[in-house]
């Protein structure tokens, strides 16, 4: 017989379908898809109107366990609508230059308004966008922190104060002391700053100001030692040198602040 009719041995022909199966089974177009990795465009609705907001996710991520979360409140001149400005700066930077400190996802929210602050609306926004990026995410619900710059850093003693029991640690830098203060405070606070500093004495906080930042250095101060009286697990990092941007960039830039953070874990009061 030509070599073109010649019989091949069965036990070729079984392993060669084999081989065929095997490939097909584990062919790219078969598996199961990855999930996005990166900075996420999302939005949510509050009060029938749509508000973006943008999620990091980590180039590790995987669904198979859970992860811990920042919620990072932007300053002043992130404000808008497009979802996209909180990450030209502050939290943003730091990731994109030294992604391998940052094992975690992390919320970026925006206060729409021109005129407003991290409170009311904006703050309800930010916790719905929390929720939201927690459950797509699985977020790790005793590792969820909390941090801001400047305007962020006053929204980020508020939020804490008004949710002292849904945060693992928080982060402060150039904040000063919330105006006005938190929901549920009394009408008539005679220490302004020991009020908000019992509200929040339970958990793990870092504050970082700049030693030539003067608009909202004695709030800082005062604050930290309000905490101090009540035995709070709180550290202070004064740069003697630094304005009010130069704080939190240098706070952000710090390795020993996210190893720090990413330790805590919540209380369970």
């Amino acid at each position: 017989m030509s070599a073109r009719g010649a019989a091949v041995p069965c036990g070729l022909v079984t392993l060669a379908l084999t081989v065929c199966a095997a490939a097909c089974i584990n062919s790219p177009r078969d598996a199961a898809p990855r999930s996005p990795t990166g900075f996420l465009d999302r939005a949510t609705i509050y009060q029938g109107a749509t508000y973006r907001y943008q999620v990091y996710v980590p180039p590790d991520y995987t669904p198979d366990r859970p992860w811990p979360v920042i919620l990072f409140l932007h300053g002043a001149g992130e404000r808008g609508t497009d979802g996209l400005r909180p990450t030209h700066t502050g939290l943003a930077g730091a990731i994109r230059w030294h992604r391998e400190r940052f094992p975690a996802v992390v919320v970026f929210p925006q206060v729409a308004w021109p005129d407003s602050f991290w409170a009311g609306a904006a703050e309800t926004i930010a916790l719905q966008a929390l929720d939201a990026a927690a459950a797509e995410f699985r977020g790790d619900p005793d590792r969820v922190y909390l941090t801001g710059l400047s305007m962020g850093g006053f929204g980020t003693w508020r939020t804490a104060a008004e949710q002292p029991d849904r945060f693992a640690a928080f982060v402060v830098a150039a904040g000063g002391l919330p105006d006005p203060l938190p929901v549920g405070a009394p009408a008539a606070v005679p220490d302004p700053h020991g009020y908000v500093a019992s509200r929040v004495a339970h958990l793990p906080a870092w504050v970082f100001h700049g030693g030539a930042d003067s608009a909202t250095l004695a709030d800082a101060r005062l604050i930290v030692e309000a905490l101090r009286r009540l035995d709070a697990d709180v550290r202070y990092t004064e740069f003697a040198d630094a304005g009010h941007d130069e704080s939190w960039q240098r706070a952000y830039d710090d390795p020993a602040l996210w190893q720090w953070l990413f330790a805590q874990r919540r209380s369970r009061r």
